[in-house]
């Protein structure tokens, strides 16, 4: 469970100046600053980690570039289709990363990867499938609707997809491990 609460901290960290621009858009519709305090705490983030000394992972500066790029295009435009487009381009770039066959077996605890490394390996299509579907779902989302409805649906959308394949890979690599640990207890 600890090494649950880590990932998801670090997943929160990364995401934090998208949840932070969607926030504050929310609560006082002001697109511009919005989009400048998401790109400044994107900035503060890394200044942080530089300052640190911290190891600054090939994702995060991607999530920043793609942050101040699609801010400053929505800024210069007034178009805030740059910014709704954004998580489709993360969505992809994860998904290709993740259709690499076991990428998910280091994020498993040791008797996981002992029982159910091939299981591991399906469900990380499954991640991967569920990036390419979510990120043509947000091109639609962001095509058809408004900012507001947009980014409402996508916050929701992300975190209930998310939630739901983890509890479902969680709950099908238990099930399955734990069959093939105890093959006598299963009728």
């Amino acid at each position: 469970m600890k090494s649950l609460f880590s990932a998801a901290s670090v997943l929160l960290a990364d995401m934090a100046s998208t949840f932070l621009f969607l926030v504050v858009y929310l609560v006082t519709k002001n697109l511009p600053l919005a989009i400048v305090l998401g790109m400044a705490l994107g900035i503060g983030q890394i200044g942080w980690r530089l300052v640190f000394k911290k190891p600054i992972e090939t994702m995060q500066w991607m999530s920043l570039f793609l942050v101040l790029g699609s801010g400053a295009a929505t800024l210069a435009t007034d178009d805030p289709r740059f910014v709704m487009f954004k998580p489709s381009v993360i969505y992809v770039i994860v998904g290709i990363v993740m259709l690499k066959p076991g990428w998910m077996i280091r994020y498993l605890p040791p008797v996981a990867t002992a029982l159910v490394p091939d299981i591991a390996v399906i469900v990380g299509y499954a991640w991967a499938g569920l990036m390419f579907f979510s990120a043509a779902l947000n091109i639609v989302v962001a095509m058809n609707f408004s900012l507001v409805t947009w980014s409402a649906f996508m916050s929701v959308y992300a975190i209930l997809s998310k939630a739901g394949l983890f509890l479902i890979g969680y709950a099908t690599m238990r099930y399955v491990g734990f069959r093939r640990r105890v093959p006598e207890a299963v009728p």
